[in-house]
């Protein structure tokens, strides 16, 4: 993976798993929800890597754990925002 690739990955997959798990939390009204489905899907990746005789580079565990901070942001942002009286969340 190139230097550049991995600067500009790991806040995309950051913002990107933010959004998809605002957007999700808005429609579904659950708090966690995106962050245990981002869970199953970075299992799904790992069991991927191992199966096809892969090593994971550092650099696949960082992206990976930008996504989940991501998802675990946008659960905490809701769950604020139900706090404070935002029905629409």
């Amino acid at each position: 993976m190139n230097i550049a690739q991995f600067i500009i990955g790991i806040p995309l997959f950051l913002i990107l798993f933010f959004g998809i798990g605002f957007i999700f939390n808005m429609l579904i009204k659950t708090t966690w929800l995106p962050m245990f489905l981002y869970l199953c899907l970075a299992v799904g990746t790992m069991i991927y890597f191992f199966t096809n005789h892969r090593t994971p580079h550092i650099a696949d565990y960082a992206m990976l754990t930008s996504g989940l901070l991501g998802a675990v942001a946008s659960g905490w942002t809701i769950r604020v925002l139900r706090s404070k009286g935002y029905r629409m969340f």
